[in-house]
Formats: C-alpha cells, structure tokens, sequence
C-alpha cells in the first residue's frame, strides 16, 4: 500500500543552511513514489543551487515569479501548482519565511503558492537559538496553526551558529514520518473507545556510569503504531525507551520516558488499568548487571576478561498477559533468527497474549533502525496473517485495523 505513489508534492525551500536536508528529503520523496516540484526563495541558490534539486526532481525548479532567461511571467504558475499539489512541504521554513507566511505576504514564489495552495501544508522550522525562542515566532508559528497548517517541532542540538539548543529542522527520515501521515487512510470505525498503551524502543541497563546493555530498536515502529492509533481517535499511552524520536503531538497522547526494564515495567503498572489495549513494542533487555558500579570500570592490564553477572529483568509481557481485565487484548512483538513460528507460538502462549506480531532478523529491510518491516501475526483464533515488506507508517495502519478486526472476533 504505497501511499505516496503517484502523489503530487510541492516541496519549497527557503534559505537556510538546512537546505542540504532538503535534497535528501526530495531524494526520498522520489523513491517513495511521489512527483515533486521543487521551489526556492531566492535567498535558498544561495546554499544549494537549482541543478541539485532539478536533476533529483527531473523538473525544473521555480525559484522566481519571472522567467529570467525568456522575460516571460510566471504569475499564474503560483494559482496552477496551489491547485495541482496533494501536498506542499516548506523545509527549511526560516523565521523570515514563517513570518511573512503567518502575515500573508506575497513577494516570492514560494510565498504565492502558499496562499493559492488548497492542500494540506507542512512547515518545518528551521534557525538559531536565539530566533527559535522569540515570541514572535511562537506567536506567528501558532497563527498558522490556527490556519490549519502542519508545524513541525525542531530538534535541539548544536546550530550553525555554535549555539547549542532548539532550532535544529527534523532529519529527512522524521519529516516523511508526517508526510506519510498525511495520506494514510483512517480505519473504517473510530476507535475513540479505545485506550492504548504501548511501550516503545529499548532499554537500557547501567554497568556503571558511562556504560549499559542494550540493543539496536529505534522506536520506530512502536512510534508509528501510537501515530496510527492516534489518527483513530484512540487514547494512547505511550511508554518509550531512549530514542532520537519526537513524540507525537497530539492531545490524546500520554508520553512517559523512561530508561530501564525496571522503569518501563513499573510505568506499565501505574498506567495499566487505564488501558483495555496493550501493544508491546519495546525491545526490553532480559537481562542487567546484578550490580552497577558506582564509578567507571577501569580496564584492568594485568587481565584479559571481565565477569559481568546478569540477572534477569521484569517480564513485561508476561506480567500485562497474566494481569490483563475482561476485554483487555494484549499483543506482543518478537524478533527471531531461527524456527521463528514456533518461537513466536511459544511466546504467544507462555505470555498468555492475544497476539504475536513476528519478524525475522533474517528478513532484510525488516528489522532495527530501518524504515520498513514485514510481519508474520498469530492469534489463538485467526490463521497466520502475513503482511509484506512496507513502509513502518504503512504497517502500523494495517496492524491497527487488524488488532481491531481481531479483538472485535
């Protein structure tokens, strides 16, 4: 179900150092299928030049309302691309371009088909330090929410400037995230009745103070499921693990960040009666230090090996499927690497699920830190259902209808 095939998407660039994610984003816009017409403020040829994003666009770039080489107008282009576009993303939107947009200020093309667009609109922010905390940005960003614009959040790190703080646009990868949210359809009943928790990413064990056990997850696909849910109207308890991801913005979301087995278990208990649906997506970690250092463990030259005694950590998933109320549904997730059905059955008995949801470490593109998956599903009731390789964002919409469809029987 690819959702952005065939879209028609307008991406404009405003000038800010930021404009090199652009090009990656385009690049990624076009391998998902989609057709883009890019658009530069005059200011953006100053980073990145028309060449760069017309060869990865295979079109031409509209920087001007005027054609420079013929001296032909180019007025009416701003009414066309308004009407032609499924969706116009503005990444990088500087403070100067969310301004005038917020002000409806009309002097460039980017600007014209902003205010002819009758599309949904994304605006991804981008600045220093200093900027992104002025109230006049928070007042102009939240002018353009209420005009029913997607504003993107930033990430904090360190900016060109050397300041280190909010201000950073989302990486490529996170906007798409919001792109594919656009188009993905909603399920055919709302779930407003529903209240989910989900636990997301990894955890992390302390050796000692610089030092832990974990593992690859990203979050990814526990963050899309809780995106899918959302979409639904769906209460969403969302217990993550460390990542790199912005949660959802959303007024039915509960974010609680933790990073141990024993934290995200002990926040599973405080939330879980509020729940009726349990989809466990984190990557917990079985097994931490029996203790941890108080200080750095030094490497010792005198000997070649270092005894670490483990202990096992809560069983979550076993704790939600024993405990879970009359009505609860309670899925989990498990990675294999050998006799994955039989292990994925095992777990789905042993944990007293309602349902598995199993992939392969031997799948590719299907497992930590990439955007895709492929999934094998077994419930006590329903034949093995198998869903193929696709987006993270694309399989969380379908494991959501299908828990649905299941918990429903």
């Amino acid at each position: 179900m690819p959702v952005l095939k065939g879209k028609k998407i307008v991406l404009a660039v405003s000038g800010s150092i930021a404009c090199y994610k652009s090009v990656e984003l385009l690049r990624l816009l076009i391998k998902a299928g989609a057709e883009v017409q890019v658009l530069l403020t005059p200011s953006a040829k100053q980073f990145v030049g028309e060449l760069t994003f017309s060869t990865l666009s295979k079109k031409s770039v509209f920087s001007t309302i005027f054609d420079e080489q013929n001296t032909q107008h180019h007025w009416a282009n701003h009414v066309a691309l308004g009407k032609w576009a499924d969706l116009m993303i503005i990444a990088p939107a500087t403070n100067n371009t969310i301004a005038k947009l917020s002000a409806g200020i009309c002097d460039n093309m980017v600007h014209a088909v902003y205010l002819s667009a009758t599309c949904p609109i994304i605006i991804a922010p981008a600045m220093d330090l200093d900027m992104h905390e002025h109230p006049s940005l928070h007042k102009n960003i939240q002018t353009l929410k209420e005009y029913g614009n997607i504003v993107l959040p930033t990430n904090a790190g360190e900016l060109a400037s050397g300041l280190v703080g909010y201000g950073r646009m989302l990486e490529p990868e996170e906007i798409m995230q919001y792109v594919t949210d656009v188009f993905m359809p909603r399920c055919d009943i709302p779930l407003s009745h529903r209240t989910v928790l989900i636990t997301a990413g990894p955890t992390q064990e302390l050796l000692d103070p610089v030092r832990f056990i974990s593992n690859y997850s990203t979050g990814k696909m526990g963050y899309a499921i809780a995106n899918a849910y959302l979409k639904q109207d769906a209460k969403v308890i969302l217990i993550s693990g460390p990542t790199h991801i912005n949660p959802p913005s959303h007024p039915n979301l509960t974010f609680v960040k933790v990073k141990t087995a024993q934290e995200m278990f002990e926040a599973t208990q405080k939330y879980f009666s509020l729940a009726n649906t349990f989809v466990m997506t984190a990557a917990v970690a079985d097994y931490k230090p029996k203790t941890q250092a108080i200080e750095k463990i030094k490497k010792q030259n005198d000997t070649e090996t270092l005894n670490i005694e483990l202990i096992q950590n809560p069983d979550i998933l076993k704790w939600v499927g024993y405990n879970k109320k009359q009505g609860d549904f309670v899925v989990g997730f498990a990675l294999e690497s050998t006799n994955e059905k039989e292990h994925a059955l095992k777990k789905l008995h042993s944990k007293n699920a309602d349902m598995i949801v199993m992939n392969s470490v031997n799948t590719p593109n299907a497992t930590f830190g990439v955007d895709t998956n492929e999934v094998h599903i077994y419930t006590h009731t329903y034949p093995e259902y198998y869903i193929p390789n696709t987006s993270k964002q694309e399989l969380a919409y379908l494991l959501v209808k299908y828990i649905e469809r299941v918990q429903k029987g």
